[in-house]
């Protein structure tokens, strides 16, 4: 007989199951956790990116896209979270900074990789919240960056069917 059942949230992380990931997904989940690193211990991302490439973190990567992405985002911080500030129920401070991150990642995308479908972007950084964020931290990601991908990709919502 067990005495201590494992829960989610309770100390112990329940790995589900996955297939396949693509270079570009795992670009994006080496750079969330490469600019967490940065955001939350200051530390610097070209220590960050050696550190993860002796680790074997960015194998399977598209190391152009994780490049990019934590290049800009960490440059252009301030100015990605002005774009989605309008949109949140709270200060840019106070959001978990795993979401935060997603955002900036979001916001970037949509901005400046015109040739992925916003919702791509989007479907993305859902994902990318269901893997590393909190519980429900998906919708809100996913409610905040259809607001900025209406704002930003407008010819592309006025085109849908």
């Amino acid at each position: 007989m067990k005495l201590f059942e494992p829960k989610p949230g309770h100390g112990e992380e329940i790995v589900e199951p996955e297939g396949r990931v693509s270079p570009r997904s795992q670009s994006r989940r080496a750079a969330l956790q490469a600019l967490y690193q940065w955001q939350v211990g200051g530390q610097d991302l070209f220590e960050i990116t050696k550190q993860f490439n002796e680790d074997g973190r960015l194998e399977n990567c598209d190391l152009e896209l994780f490049q990019e992405l934590t290049s800009e985002v960490s440059k252009t911080a301030e100015e990605l979270d002005q774009q989605f500030q309008q949109y949140l129920d709270r200060s840019v401070s106070m959001i978990d900074p795993i979401e935060k991150v997603i955002l900036r990642i979001g916001v970037f995308e949509l901005q400046h990789k015109i040739e992925i479908p916003y919702k791509v972007v989007i479907n993305e950084s859902i994902e990318l919240a269901k893997r590393f964020g909190a519980e429900d931290s998906y919708k809100y990601v996913n409610g905040i960056l259809d607001k900025v991908a209406q704002q930003i990709r407008s010819l592309e919502f006025s085109s849908q069917p």
